[in-house]
């Protein structure tokens, strides 16, 4: 839902590499030419599985459940 400040397993900070990562891996519709996931958190310099995987596994729902109020 909100952007993982630091990798579950390893206790890594993530954050710092999501913006750059969903920029450069948007979908075609947005305008840009996406890129492949992997190379991209390569680039970025993310080594360890672990916080590869909490990048990837990342879905953004914040704007899907905003709509629905507390009560």
């Amino acid at each position: 839902m909100l952007i993982p400040v630091r990798c579950f397993t390893c206790g890594n900070p993530v954050s710092e590499w999501h913006d750059e990562f969903k920029k450069r891996t948007k979908s075609h519709e947005e305008g840009g030419q996406a890129e492949d996931a992997a190379k991209v958190l390569t680039d970025l310099g993310v080594e360890r599985v672990c916080c590869r995987r909490v990048m990837l596994s990342n879905v953004d729902l914040i704007d899907e459940i905003l709509p629905y109020g507390r009560y």
